[in-house]
């Protein structure tokens, strides 16, 4: 049962980081840092949006026009630790 938990809280560690990297490729991208005609950021950035999209869509969709600036991922990450500990908590229980 251990692993289990250990493997829940990797792959929740996992999608945490890729959201935050999806903040800040946007940013980067935002301040023309760093370009998406370079082939290696264009890949790096679709499989960054392919990966996260689909969470992040719903939630911004539901949320009002804020002026340009998007707290969707702060509210995915969380609901994802939110999630983890409930997940955690009750297979701890479950033993």
């Amino acid at each position: 049962m251990e692993a289990l938990i250990w493997l829940i809280n990797t792959l929740f560690s996992i999608y945490w980081w890729l959201i935050l990297l999806t903040v800040i490729m946007s940013w980067l991208l935002a301040f023309n840092i760093v370009n998406v005609s370079n082939p290696y950021v264009r890949q790096f950035s679709y499989f960054l949006r392919r990966v996260t999209d689909p969470v992040l869509e719903p939630i911004r969709r539901l949320l009002p026009d804020l002026g340009g600036i998007d707290i969707s991922p702060i509210l995915v990450l969380i609901g994802l630790e939110f999630l983890r500990r409930i997940i955690v908590s009750q297979l701890i229980a479950f033993l």
